[in-house]
């Protein structure tokens, strides 16, 4: 069986707020747990109205805290947001509070605006150039401190965090092939370069001492429901989300609408045709069918889902079909 996760962005719906995003996220997390998935990513976003997990670290405590055995972790954290030292002690504190069961996935980009990328770094002096060095200084605090070292992760050093290179283009399948990690590709939303991406990270792969082997878990967008045209409808949710964030206006994920597609200029269709292609909508059948080909072609590891549905208990609905779904993919092919 192919293991499946959650990325989860902690949706702050229109008419709500974060603390209920926040406890949607952890009821989501307490279903997945019982549903058979391995992990429940959250991902770092700031100056976004939509999204509640700026703080990862702190919604990672939360989630982790209220589960027993599910896997968490970032999916990602924007690493030249943050001085490396800051992140493994982050991180190390988690893994002591819930050992064996905390994922760090790494990204390069800022996950917001200019101006909000200025306020976050106004104290650095690093750039994205030196995302490589700030990876590497990183996974060195994670190694049991040697007598007299000077500068030490308290807590982190020797911790148990699993490490992921997250990426859309080519370079972080290089820098993850590179270093020997495991590789998250952002296909849920930036699909152009998937294949390729995989083709680099396998061929340029070295074994270390964190992964022998490689391992990619690629991303995609479910939204199942119990028909086609439910699903089509939920939907409607997400792409609104994409058009607004292009229009420059991001805001709460809004209420889906019926055809919805009809309203948009047709370089707006164009838009959601392209970031949308990792996506598989409808009933079980219909994206059990669309899963099974995702895998054949990609041979992913593992995979990593995404399901941005207004209504709570849809969302939950659509993830307890994916797993059902899984289920009998795993069945088909033993």
């Amino acid at each position: 069986m192919v293991p499946v996760s959650v990325l989860d962005l902690a949706p702050i719906v229109r008419g709500q707020d974060a603390a209920q995003a926040l406890r949607n996220s952890l009821d989501l997390a307490r279903h997945a747990e019982r549903w058979g998935y391995r992990r429940f990513w959250l991902a770092e976003h700031h100056n976004m109205p939509g999204v509640a997990s700026a703080a990862t670290s702190v919604v990672i405590a939360h989630v982790a805290g209220g589960t027993q055995t599910i896997r968490v972790g970032a999916g990602g954290i924007m690493l030249p947001n943050h001085a490396p030292l800051v992140i493994a002690e982050q991180f190390g504190t988690l893994d002591a509070l819930f050992p064996g069961r905390i994922d760090l996935g790494l990204g390069r980009a800022p996950g917001t605006d200019p101006r909000t990328t200025q306020a976050l770094r106004r104290a650095q002096t690093g750039d994205l150039d030196d995302f490589p060095d700030d990876v590497q200084e990183l996974l060195a605090y994670f190694v049991p401190a040697k007598p007299g070292q000077a500068v030490q992760a308290v807590p982190g050093a020797g911790a148990a965090v699993e490490v992921w290179i997250l990426g859309s283009s080519l370079y972080g399948a290089q820098l993850a092939a590179a270093l020997g990690l495991p590789y998250a590709f952002a296909s849920h939303f930036a699909p152009a370069q998937l294949t390729r991406a995989l083709e680099l990270y396998r061929g340029q792969f070295r074994p270390s001492e964190r992964l022998a082997r490689p391992r990619v878990m690629p991303g995609v967008n479910i939204v199942a429901a119990d028909t086609d045209v439910e699903a089509r409808r939920l939907l409607s949710s997400l792409q609104q989300a994409f058009v607004q964030l292009r229009r420059g206006r991001p805001g709460p994920l809004p209420p889906p609408v019926d055809d919805y597609e009809d309203s948009l200029s047709l370089p707006e269709r164009t838009l959601l045709h392209d970031v949308l292609a990792c996506t598989f909508v409808g009933s079980p059948d219909t994206v059990r069918r669309g899963l099974a080909e995702f895998l054949a072609r990609t041979a992913a590891d593992e995979l990593i889902v995404s399901s941005m549905i207004f209504d709570h208990t849809a969302r939950l609905r659509s993830y307890e079909l994916t797993a059902d779904i899984a289920r009998q993919l795993a069945r088909a092919a033993a």
